[in-house]
């Protein structure tokens, strides 16, 4: 069998933002140094620093939280608007006009001189219903960006997507700093209808997962708290398989607007997604859960266009 071939890398999107007004709202936010980006271990627990002059300054962070320079992963935390973004109106405006369910959004700064190494970023790919976006605010034409084999110089005004799941690095050897917006997202139709029509025909044949865009009712079901026997790959996200492994003992529950799946050693929040489906905080519709009024489950995992689902029945609980 011939697989279908992946869409390009890189992709301008059909939509020029004002570089000025972009440049204007930066000004608002350089009056202190950034924190330099800080990875996040499983669990929570603080990661490693990175080792070159790569700054993050937070706009949309887990708990609103604006110390968090990472982009956070499925855990306790919705994601929030800090309160830098206050300072950035334009910008603000342009995130809310994004047709996708937004995780982190970060102002991430390269100074003189920095190098990246070249690595991949799984999450962020088709398949998986994820994708990163980038908005140049200013950069130097020595500041690149390697991506799937070609070099990149993005401009302000300039709107990017990017699959990030390839290898990729930045390099800096320019003489001033370059700042991107940096916008995780889910992958939308309507997103999709901002690429450029060529990318949009292969896009129909790849093997893509399509998340929910259209509001989505967040009343919580009932019956709850629930226990449920899930398994174990369900809330590890280092697995592909989440429907195999030994059967754990979870709690489902509920906060003031989003559900939780407690275990052992985790909590995490759970967002709206398909009808009747919940996906973890920060994960795409990739893997969700459905509660059905028997006190049991439907497990739904997706990978591309695979759907596969599992169903916890009450005498499970």
């Amino acid at each position: 069998m011939t697989s279908t071939p992946l869409p390009p890398a890189a992709a301008r999107l059909n939509r020029s933002l004002d570089a000025d007004r972009l440049a204007a709202d930066l000004a608002q936010v350089t009056g202190h140094t950034w924190d330099l980006q800080q990875g996040r271990a499983p669990g929570g627990l603080l990661g490693t620093v990175t080792d070159i002059d790569w700054r993050v300054l937070p706009l949309i962070a887990p708990n609103g939280d604006a110390d968090r320079t990472d982009p956070g992963g499925p855990g306790p935390d919705t994601y929030a608007p800090t309160a830098w973004l206050d300072r950035m109106p334009y910008l603000a405006e342009v995130l809310a006009s994004i047709p996708a369910p937004l995780n982190a959004a970060r102002l991430m700064a390269l100074g003189p001189g920095a190098v990246g190494e070249r690595h991949c970023d799984p999450k962020y790919s088709l398949a998986r219903g994820c994708a990163r976006l980038h908005i140049p605010l200013t950069t130097n034409p020595d500041a690149v960006l390697y991506l799937d084999g070609t070099e990149h110089t993005w401009q302000p005004g300039e709107f990017w997507y990017g699959d990030f799941s390839r290898e990729h690095a930045v390099r800096n050897l320019g003489t001033t700093t370059r700042v991107h917006a940096v916008i995780d997202t889910l992958f939308t139709t309507e997103l999709a209808s901002l690429f450029p029509p060529a990318w949009q025909e292969q896009l129909a044949d790849a093997d893509a997962l399509i998340n929910y865009l259209t509001p989505l009712d967040r009343a919580i079901p009932a019956g709850l708290p629930r226990t449920l026997h899930l398994p174990a790959g369900f809330t590890d996200f280092s697995r592909d398989q989440p429907l195999d492994g030994d059967p754990t003992p979870a709690e489902l529950g509920h906060a003031a607007d989003h559900l939780t799946l407690t275990t052992a050693e985790r909590t995490f929040a759970l967002l709206p997604a398909g009808p009747g489906e919940w996906r973890f905080s920060a994960w795409s519709e990739a893997r969700t859960l459905a509660p059905t009024p028997d006190g049991g489950a439907v497990l739904h995992a997706r990978h591309g266009r695979t759907h596969a689902h599992r169903t916890l029945t009450a005498a499970t609980a």
